[in-house]
């Protein structure tokens, strides 16, 4: 527990560091979206299949939308659909231990959704680390990390779709 609380705390802080000094490049509003990640925070989220029901409805096939989700805790013997990361994943410098997770970071995505609501360092790590040309998030979320976000709760996720696709449109980035 007091381990958990140090972890965190320091990841925080690297995690400050580097958003500082972290400028975001320009967005190329010409290129369009083929490619999705969602990066989703499955403690507090499960809906994860009904979420990509309405991505899918909007034209992207599976085989261009990746999920990875976050895990606060693992219960013993617990089997996720989609590939996982946790806390245990992360050094304290913010290092992904992860292959799932390195893998997510290192696609270049030209859409990134960040679905969670809770700024974590875990969570807030990966986001920043990624390599998403585009970054869609909720607006409770710190918003060094998203290019775009979305005033909406994590629960009402045919909004942030109908939204995240309305604007998507009238950017251009989606047919």
């Amino acid at each position: 527990m007091f381990y958990k609380i140090i972890k965190e705390f320091l990841l925080k802080k690297s995690l400050d560091k580097k958003l500082k000094r972290n400028t975001f490049p320009k967005i190329d509003f010409y290129s369009k979206v083929e490619t999705i990640g969602i990066l989703i925070d499955n403690s507090y989220f499960n809906k994860i299949n009904e979420l990509l029901q309405n991505i899918y409805q909007q034209g992207f096939s599976p085989n261009k939308v990746k999920v990875l989700c976050y895990k606060d805790k693992l219960k013993n013997k617990e089997v996720l659909e989609y590939p996982y990361y946790t806390l245990q994943d992360l050094d304290a410098s913010g290092e992904l231990k992860n292959n799932n997770a390195v893998q997510f970071a290192n696609y270049p995505f030209d859409l990134l959704i960040n679905y969670y609501d809770v700024s974590k360092p875990s969570l807030l790590t990966l986001s920043q680390q990624s390599m998403a040309k585009f970054k869609v998030g909720l607006a409770s979320v710190d918003n060094r990390v998203n290019h775009f976000i979305i005033n909406t709760f994590v629960e009402n996720y045919k909004e942030f779709t109908t939204e995240l696709f309305l604007y998507l449109r009238t950017f251009n980035k989606i047919k």
